[in-house]
């Protein structure tokens, strides 16, 4: 297996045109498990660390943009007060090792439907920034997942950077696992208000062969908001609201059995995922109005 370390960005592109089937590495928290169990075996590694660029954050106008080897330890300590929806999840991934290595990036190009931060990236309305050695482009994140560890990326291109609204929005993510720590999600949920666009977004973890957001019921429940004069004057959240929310979101799950849960199961937690982040991102809302 060969080794590549490339000092800078077109370096990096470069050899990814050179060599398309050369796997990017940066904490290798997903990459190299596969690699020790024999699950795979790439003709080459591209070391991604040496490129500092990646690895940090910016503001680009109404847009905060994440390199893609920036570490959820990171992600934690600097942009919790930005995107705490986001934080939120960062904290439930893997251990404090984990997480000074693992990255946004790292979690998208695996593309596993169990990704903890999928969801909050689906409900931020998130674009993933992509570049190859000829071009770049800017996908929109609920196009970024084509099936269980299959992404939209070409076998030339590599991931830059996550764009996200700079607007910190309510924002609540939840999971439920077979543990407390350290645990793949049985399944995931979560739920950002945006109340200057009067609408609301989901995400789904863990609960279908990719993360899917949950339209019937983001249209339910701000329809619900936008009748009820509740984005204007927020008052208390009527309890059969989030029970519907709650069940709409269970029916846009497509889960299976596996050995974490019964797909029964993921749809009753989902549910109750959804009604509970539901309360917390609308009591957030009230609050800060």
């Amino acid at each position: 297996m060969e080794f590549l370390r490339p000092a800078s960005w077109p370096e990096a592109l470069a050899a990814k045109a050179e060599q398309p089937s050369a796997a990017p590495l940066a904490g290798g928290t997903d990459l190299m498990v596969e690699i020790n169990f024999d699950r795979r075996r790439p003709d080459a590694l591209l070391d991604l660390n040496p490129i500092g660029e990646l690895a940090g954050w910016d503001a680009d106008g109404d847009e905060l943009v994440l390199g893609a080897t920036l570490p959820y330890t990171r992600v934690i300590a600097e942009l919790g007060d930005r995107l705490p929806g986001l934080a939120m999840a960062a904290r439930t991934i893997g251990s404090p090792q984990i997480r000074n290595r693992a990255s946004i990036g790292g979690n998208l190009g695996s593309a596993s439907p169990a990704g903890d931060c999928h969801p909050v990236l689906l409900a931020l309305d998130a674009t993933v920034e992509v570049a190859s050695a000829r071009d770049s482009r800017l996908i929109p994140v609920e196009d970024f997942y084509l099936g269980p560890k299959r992404s939209a990326l070409a076998p030339e291109e590599l991931i830059r950077a996550i764009r996200l609204p700079a607007g910190a929005v309510p924002c609540q993510f939840a999971k439920v696992g077979t543990r407390n720590a350290m645990v793949i999600a049985v399944c995931s949920f979560a739920i950002a208000l945006h109340p200057s666009t009067g609408s609301v977004r989901t995400g789904i973890g863990s609960a279908a062969p990719t993360p899917v957001r949950a339209g019937e019921a983001e249209a339910f429940l701000a329809g619900e908001l936008d009748s009820r004069g509740l984005w204007e004057s927020p008052d208390e959240l009527d309890p059969a609201v989030a029970a519907r929310f709650g069940e709409l979101v269970a029916r846009a799950a497509a889960p299976i059995d596996d050995v974490r849960g019964t797909a029964r199961y993921r749809r009753h937690a989902l549910a109750v995922l959804a009604r509970r982040t539901l309360t917390w991102a609308w009591q957030e809302y009230r609050t800060c109005a």
